[in-house]
């Protein structure tokens, strides 16, 4: 009796589940949901390659340090690193003496609690990057796990720090043209058009509009192109400074497991070998 009532509960909730598929499915063959601005001019992060890409992937020190140089200088007018120790730049070829020059560049908000004054000092090497007062629209993003919490990781930020773009006149990859569509669609005023955005508008504005913003040491060509792509590939970085010790764990843990695997189908050889049948 149990089992008959076990089967025809399971046999309701069975027809109430393709009832609603199939209710479902219906609706949208008969209304297909709107189409937006948004679902048809949004656009994927670009494919950009990265030196810490893949199983194989490293941090190229060379190009972190030259996203830190474009951080520093450009966004960190806006953005902080909150989760990020000026001591930590050790990691990425910076030795002691330049990690205590860059933090003494910075100035480290220290509340009084006897007088209830908010003063500042010089930055050790042992503090981390200070929050930054921002005056303007919006509350601009800290960026220490910026490429973990964004879809598409650093190439989202270069595709974003890449796309501005004139709203009148955009067309999609299929040809259509944004504003002819959707006229209602114009950017507000104090906002910016760009695709790679999820709703197409920001309040920030183009932050690498020109080349040559900051000058690299290294001789490499400051194109905004390259400027968006360090500065990428160092908050990739900031976001999992471990990635490759964590890498070279996992080969290493992979590799025991192979070996331990192997010995242990070898021990089952030698000590089953032969009674097999008996």
């Amino acid at each position: 009796m149990i089992r008959i009532i076990s089967i025809l509960v399971g046999a309701f909730f069975s027809a109430a589940l393709l009832w609603s598929f199939g209710t479902g499915a219906a609706s949208f063959i008969k209304e297909p949901p709107a189409a937006t601005a948004e679902k048809l001019f949004h656009e994927h992060p670009k494919a950009i390659h990265f030196a810490s890409d893949g199983a194989f992937g490293k941090f190229d020190n060379q190009q972190l340090q030259r996203g830190f140089k474009v951080y520093k200088e450009v966004c960190a007018n806006c953005h902080a690193l909150k989760h990020v120790a000026f001591r930590d730049l050790k990691a990425i070829g910076y030795n002691d003496d330049e990690v205590k020059a860059i933090a003494k560049g910075f100035q480290i908000p220290v509340y009084n609690p006897a007088t209830g004054e908010l003063n500042t000092r010089e930055g050790l090497p042992t503090d981390r990057f200070p929050p930054v007062l921002y005056a303007g629209q919006g509350n601009p993003p800290d960026l220490s796990l910026i490429t973990k919490a964004r879809h598409g990781g650093g190439a989202y930020v270069a595709s974003l720090l890449t796309g501005y773009a004139e709203q009148a006149g955009y067309k999609n990859a299929k040809g259509q043209e944004l504003l002819k569509l959707f006229p209602d669609a114009k950017t507000p005023d104090g906002l910016y058009f760009n695709p790679y955005f999820a709703n197409l508008n920001l309040a920030m504005p183009a932050p690498l509009a020109a080349d040559d913003q900051v000058t690299y040491t290294d001789g490499t060509k400051a194109t905004v192109a390259q400027m968006s792509e360090d500065v990428s590939a160092f908050l990739i970085w900031t976001a999992e400074p471990k990635l490759d010790k964590r890498k070279q764990t996992g080969w290493a843990v992979v590799g025991f497991l192979l070996f331990a695997t192997a010995l242990a189908y070898m021990a089952y050889r030698n000590i089953w070998a032969g009674k097999k049948g008996h």
